[in-house]
């Protein structure tokens, strides 16, 4: 695990966006963790969590021209990760996201910022059913642009309940012949109460859900 991985699992922690409990899924599975992007609402969070991402995505060492964030939660997410880009790296990285309504008057289109031409990013909270992703993709494709990367804030491996045995994420890489990275994934939360060693409950939890949903690695 990597610093900026720590740091942000300690930072989502503080922040209450990571809690550890029961929670119910949509999928109707009963998770020991959960976590909620939602909750970088205000100035000081959304500049935090722009500032992993832009960590992350320069690990990801993915070839970009435009930063994409999908209508809605995608939308501060890459405004707060080019913003981090041009403090931390000095990268000017231009981006744009949609809208849900394409609009008729004015410039109109449903595209909001830079073109999305060449080579695109898409930045977002977290891929479950796939639906807001493959939206995305659809979009990159309509403008004839690219699509070389997805980032996300984690990848709770676990596999889906459609019975292909792979996750969300896995079924949107094969599917698109794209890369998708996470900040984080499970296996780094796990990791990092390992380290901590005050969540042996929790933990022990944990273990017992990624035997039960986790994704199989070859």
């Amino acid at each position: 695990m990597k610093p900026y991985q720590r740091e942000f699992i300690e930072f989502a922690l503080a922040n209450e966006v990571l809690k550890f409990g029961e929670f119910k899924l949509k999928s109707g599975r009963v998770s020991p963790y959960f976590f909620n992007a939602g909750l970088f609402n205000n100035g000081k969070t959304l500049g935090a969590i722009g500032g992993f991402y832009a960590a992350a995505l320069e690990d990801a060492n993915f070839d970009y021209d435009v930063l994409f964030g999908p209508a809605y939660k995608g939308i501060p997410l890459v405004c707060a990760t080019a913003l981090a880009l041009s403090n931390d790296y000095k990268k000017d990285a231009p981006f744009s996201f949609n809208r849900k309504e394409k609009k008729d008057h004015g410039e109109g289109g449903n595209i909001v910022g830079t073109p999305l031409k060449g080579k695109i990013v898409v930045i977002d909270d977290v891929i479950t059913a796939g639906t807001a992703i493959n939206e995305s993709i659809e979009i990159i494709k309509q403008n004839k642009a690219e699509l070389t990367g997805v980032l996300v804030a984690v990848d709770r491996a676990e596999v889906a309940p459609d019975g292909t045995g792979k996750s969300a994420i896995q079924a949107v890489e094969e599917k698109n012949n794209v890369k998708v990275c996470a900040i984080i994934s499970m296996d780094h939360i796990m990791e990092f109460m390992e380290e901590k060693g005050t969540y042996a409950d929790q933990l022990k939890l944990m273990k017992e859900y990624k035997v039960q949903y986790g994704i199989k690695k070859d």
